[in-house]
């Protein structure tokens, strides 16, 4: 017999609710597993995708993931997996480092044979390009008793799935016993056309949705299975983690009278469960509107980790009538470009970057020519203006009068030169360089076109 842990789902460094504590949860949960796999001295681990949370994990999550992936070499269990739709890249896999290292197999069409069972792979495709896949794989060895594919992606006949099946066992080219499948972080298993398709489900709670315990699968081969008299069949069972991070749920249904004060009462009544829990507090029914932040805070002034408040209720819209209104951003620009002190030419470069009508190729022989000739008129002319306050009604620059006139003869200028532009090659409306919310130019006063190449011609180049 065979028997072999089926995992997947553990989103590593996942930093959930902002919470530097959430994302050790989720590499500890992953260790956990490991842990489980060497007391119970399983034939291997299979890992059915999303092994991180995203295709850039973080140096420490990458660190971790090795020092977990070493305790099952140290026991000899082999680490199985492929490839999840978080963690996916278009070139080198991080899964494909960790095989270069000796510490994982990244499956594939040709089969990993553990103890007579032959394990193939299918990463993560996308849905329009499904339709080219033609199941192929490498014949089952003849050693191999057993066949089983991991894959991962939403797959009939479970919730929310947009993978066919059937199609894909009627199409492969190997009859597999079992499909072991992540994705789905609910643990759930199924028989379609005589083959056992199951999920091993999440090891950390990803969403406030997921209530169950988390887990993994146990998969034997060669066992008993449930409802199978016969020696060679495949019987899955559930382990699940029981240490996790507490999720405390909070559920409210209010009365048309009641309010806030129904759910601070209900939130106290679970004071002995919330320390460093995450309390998830949803609210429903009808009652008077709540302000989260109070519910959240009294949660968290008795120990919680985390809190958030969840009204699904359908409130009525407010009666009273909101007007807002807007500042002038021009005038805004204007005024911050004035308190940094810079002089009247800078001044005039600054403007001249930021000027919308003035084509990205033409922008730093623009501000080049302006340059050589600024200097070449006073040597002095980038030497920063004396100190003053912005509001001293003798102070003036170059940024009050671009408003009108400057600016828009620049913009002739430039136009002139830039003539054959295409329209996608012109820059939107910017704001100055030391601004918040700019969309074309960048922290350090670079200015950026629309797909994120730097022009790099700002004040910083020429002061």
């Amino acid at each position: 017999m065979t028997r072999v842990i089926h995992t997947g789902d553990t989103h590593i460094g996942y930093q959930q609710y902002n919470s530097p504590a959430r994302r050790r949860d989720f590499l500890e949960a992953f260790r956990t597993v490991a842990e489980d796999a060497v007391a119970a001295d399983v034939d291997a681990v299979i890992h059915a995708g999303d092994l991180f949370h995203d295709r850039r994990p973080g140096l420490v999550d990458l660190q971790g993931t090795i020092d977990v992936l070493r305790t099952l070499d140290d026991a000899d269990i082999p680490f199985l997996a492929i490839v999840g739709n978080h963690e996916g890249k278009r070139d080198a896999q991080w899964l494909d480092l960790f095989a270069d290292i000796g510490l994982a197999t990244r499956l594939g069409p040709s089969p990993e044979v553990v103890d007579g069972v032959a394990i193939y792979g299918q990463d993560f495709v996308p849905r329009s390009r499904r339709d080219e896949l033609d199941y192929e794989f490498s014949p089952r060895p003849d050693e191999a008793t057993h066949a089983a594919l991991v894959g991962h992606g939403l797959f009939e006949p479970f919730a929310h799935a947009d993978w066919d099946t059937e199609r894909m066992l009627e199409e492969a080219t190997v009859e597999f016993d079992a499909v072991l499948l992540g994705d789905n972080h609910a643990p759930e298993t199924a028989d379609v056309l005589d083959t056992w398709v199951t999920y091993c489900g999440s090891t950390e709670r990803a969403s406030a949705s997921e209530r169950e315990a988390r887990g993994y699968n146990l998969v034997e081969f060669g066992g008993e299975a449930a409802g199978n008299d016969e020696d060679d069949g495949v019987a899955i069972s559930r382990r699940a983690l029981t240490d996790t991070r507490e999720f405390v749920f909070v559920d409210v249904e209010l009365e048309a009278d009641e309010g806030i004060d129904r759910v601070q009462e209900r939130v106290r009544q679970h004071e002995h469960d919330v320390e460093d829990a995450v309390v998830i507090v949803t609210v429903e029914g009808e009652g008077r509107p709540i302000t989260p932040a109070a519910v959240e805070e009294l949660a968290l002034d008795r120990g919680a980790l985390v809190a958030r408040m969840n009204d699904r209720r359908e409130l009525p819209d407010e009666t009273e009538e909101v007007t807002v209104s807007f500042a002038d951003p021009d005038a805004a620009v204007r005024e911050r470009v004035r308190e940094l002190g810079l002089s009247d030419a800078a001044l005039g470069i600054d403007e001249t970057v930021r000027n919308d009508e003035l084509p990205n190729s033409n922008v730093r022989e623009t501000v080049e020519r302006r340059v050589r000739d600024l200097l070449e008129d006073d040597r002095a002319a980038f030497d920063p203006v004396p100190d003053c306050e912005p509001a001293d009604e003798d102070v003036t620059t170059v940024a009050d009068q671009f408003g009108d006139t400057d600016a828009a003869s620049i913009a002739a200028t430039a136009s002139d030169e830039g003539e054959g532009e295409e329209e996608g090659e012109r820059k939107g409306a910017s704001e100055p360089a030391g601004t918040e919310g700019t969309a074309a130019t960048t922290e350090d006063g670079s200015r950026a076109d629309g797909d994120g190449e730097t022009d790099h011609a700002s004040l910083g180049d020429f002061a």
